[in-house]
């Protein structure tokens, strides 16, 4: 299960990313962490934007919808998405069928 939090604006959501994967794409749960892989690398903050725009993308927002709040540098990290609720991130992150 997903560790995410309901705030008065969205929702926080910690995430562990790898960078320099062979594709962008959202890998699943991990550790109550959703896991991201992005081709970006980890430098001057090019996989943090890849991610942003990997999860901005997959849930329909805005990329200033989503911001780190927490482990810029780190692999594990913390994002506030604003506009959604806890029950549309499990929504629309669920797998396709």
């Amino acid at each position: 299960m997903l560790d995410i939090v309901a705030t008065n604006s969205g929702v926080v959501l910690s995430v562990r990313t790898q960078p320099g994967s062979s594709r962008n794409r959202i890998i699943g749960e991990y550790g109550g962490r959703l896991k991201l892989a992005v081709t970006a690398a980890p430098e001057k903050g090019k996989a943090n934007k890849a991610v942003i725009e990997l999860l901005a993308d997959a849930l329909h927002l805005n990329e200033s919808s989503i911001r780190i709040i927490s482990g810029e540098s780190s692999r594990d990290k913390k994002l506030m998405i604003e506009g959604l609720v806890p029950e549309d991130l499990n929504t629309l992150l669920k797998p396709q069928s």
